[in-house]
């Protein structure tokens, strides 16, 4: 019999590995649901604790793909090493790409913020970059696909907040498998959570550099919002006619490849 990873009853809050979780469960649309233990989500692994990797190597995962790009890493560090597992880094394009934009985000005043940033600027920032992502990404994804149909399970997938780069990577990978959009939506608002959301980073931490109005500001850059998988489908919908064109042409998955992925991915 085969021996399968440890997966836990319950979703450990790690120390230094922020939104992590597994997203075993979710129901396809034809009645089955995502098996636990093979694809699991977070932000980056740079700073896990020696608990935080001793957990994760009990996962048996065979896969880390790292969408960060090189200004992430070179802030942040590479992932902590786990034993026997095969580390990928494909980058994508960051939300809020651009040195001069994070500078303005972690120093500017509240006239440059709301400049910026106002007027629903920061979210019509996010839903563009999620329509990026989707249309000039497929190649990417598609790779990423082919890995999960080829074996390259567990797999644990990642940025830097684990919110959007790997948020829409997991939503492109659980619409492969026939996932419910509502699952998919609510999966990726967990990253929400108090626990989960990413700690916004400002250089002046007095009661100004971080006012309500500063926080409301920045926001939507480190919230997840519906609306900003709804443009990823709107994207979808308008550059192949349907999410069944986007996945056959766009991805270029057969149906051996689809199967195999349903098999590696779903119970039953």
């Amino acid at each position: 019999m085969t021996q399968t990873p440890q997966v836990p009853q319950a979703q450990p809050e790690l120390a230094e590995v922020r939104n992590f979780r597994d997203v075993g469960g979710l129901p396809t649309v034809d009645g089955r649901r995502v098996r636990e233990g093979r694809l699991y989500r977070s932000g980056h692994l740079a700073h896990a604790t020696e608990e935080d990797a001793a957990f994760l190597a009990t996962l048996g995962l065979h896969t880390v793909f790292d969408f960060r790009n090189a200004a992430d890493i070179k802030l942040e560090g590479p992932d902590v090493a786990l034993p026997g597992v095969r580390n990928v880094n494909i980058p994508l394009t960051d939300p809020a790409d651009g040195a001069e934009f994070w500078t303005m985000v972690r120093d500017g005043e509240l006239d440059q913020l709301r400049s910026a940033l106002g007027d629903g600027k920061a979210a019509a920032r996010m839903a563009l970059t999620y329509r990026h992502i989707i249309t000039t990404r497929t190649a990417d994804h598609s790779r990423v696909l082919h890995d999960l149909a080829d074996d390259s399970v567990p797999a644990l997938m990642h940025c830097a907040a684990g919110k959007d780069r790997a948020g829409l990577s997991v939503a492109v990978t659980l619409l492969a498998v026939g996932v419910e959009r509502d699952a998919i939506e609510a999966d990726y608002l967990k990253s929400n959570d108090p626990h989960r959301r990413y700690k916004i980073r400002r250089s002046d931490n007095s009661a100004v550099g971080m006012s309500p109005e500063v926080m409301e500001l920045l926001s939507p850059l480190f919230g997840a919002h519906a609306d900003y998988l709804t443009a990823a489908y709107d994207a979808i919908e308008q550059s192949w006619g349907s999410t069944e064109k986007y996945l056959t042409e766009g991805l270029k998955l057969s149906p051996e490849t689809r199967e195999r992925l349903r098999d590696r991915l779903l119970e039953g």
